[in-house]
């Protein structure tokens, strides 16, 4: 892919998103980021466009599951099908399936392997 990949990472905790910011950025991508998920809506919204949305689970206000589906949702299918990476320290209650189900494109566990991260990132963008 030529230029940078638009990263938005969906994520409360201000430690996991500065340190997924800079490996990211390390890897020629574009970070934009918000704390819940209707934040995520509202930039959708405002026209922002993502190759990929990193997704936090538990998050205040709006979750990440809430989100996922508003964002599946959505009247226009670049949006609508946005490739999302589930970020979350409960993977091992839900398979690969159940997040399928959710609208997931894939998921994380924390913490964070951040080599398979940029390979996830790579491979959806």
């Amino acid at each position: 892919m030529s230029g940078k990949i638009k990263v938005l990472i969906a994520e409360d905790s201000s430690v996991i998103l500065n340190l997924t910011k800079k490996i990211l950025e390390f890897q020629n991508c574009e970070i934009f980021s918000a704390k819940n998920g209707q934040i995520v809506l509202d930039m959708l919204a405002g026209g922002e466009q993502f190759n990929v949305i990193l997704m936090d689970i538990n998050m205040p206000g709006m979750d990440g599951t809430e989100c996922t589906a508003n964002i599946r949702k959505l009247n226009d299918p670049s949006k609508a099908n946005i490739p999302i990476i589930a970020i979350t320290g409960n993977a091992k209650n839900l398979s690969m399936e159940d997040y399928k189900a959710q609208g997931f494109n894939d998921f994380l566990q924390k913490p964070l392997n951040f080599d398979v991260l940029v390979e996830k990132v790579k491979a959806l963008a």
